[in-house]
């Protein structure tokens, strides 16, 4: 199978190439380019069987739920860090911080529940959702320590868990053939 394309520039391989495995090609076997005004990119694909392209939208749809929830989930957890006073939340806390800390984690919270489904959503930037999930994996990392240290053993089951689906998340967008960092070198 073959699409023959025309693009503007050189920048468009990782656009073309993400077309083609969306219209069920299981791998690129070569891709020519012509110079001139414009580029003329013609893609040789090995089309997949029907059996792999059926089993391939669960998991994506999962991870897409997964990554719904968990930026649902650090939104609110985030947002209560910013908009509840302080005084409040020291008061919920077993080892007190830092004001201007907590904040800093409310704000990293829901900056990275945003990094985490914007650029999935627009298709822009895909390794940004790589990037977000691994640095709430690291908030999660020390969540789970701080509730340890507080002497909530049983407490630390949430924060390891999130910590979990943030990895499973992180890894699956750094080695998807469709977004993360994997992609991006392709091109």
């Amino acid at each position: 199978m073959k699409y023959v394309l025309l693009t503007g520039a050189d920048e468009h391989v990782y656009r073309a190439k993400r077309l083609c495995f969306s219209r069920g090609a299981r791998r690129i076997r070569d891709v020519t380019k012509s110079k001139g005004e414009s580029t003329m990119m013609t893609i040789t694909v090995e089309p997949s069987s029907g059996q792999a392209r059926a089993n391939r939208p669960i998991p994506t749809y999962a991870l897409w739920i997964v990554q719904g929830l968990l930026t649902l989930l650090f939104l609110f957890t985030g947002g209560m860090k910013l908009i509840v006073p302080l005084d409040v939340l020291m008061k919920q806390m077993p080892i007190p911080l830092p004001g201007l800390f907590v904040r800093l984690l409310g704000a990293a919270e829901v900056l990275g529940a945003i990094g985490r489904i914007l650029p999935g959503l627009l298709r822009v930037r895909m390794v940004l959702t790589a990037l977000a999930a691994c640095g709430l994996f690291v908030i999660m990392i020390g969540a789970t320590m701080y509730t340890l240290a507080g002497g909530g053993g049983a407490g630390a089951l949430l924060p390891l868990v999130v910590g979990l689906l943030l990895a499973f998340v992180c890894g699956r967008a750094l080695v998807s053939p469709l977004g993360g960092l994997s992609s991006s070198r392709r091109g």
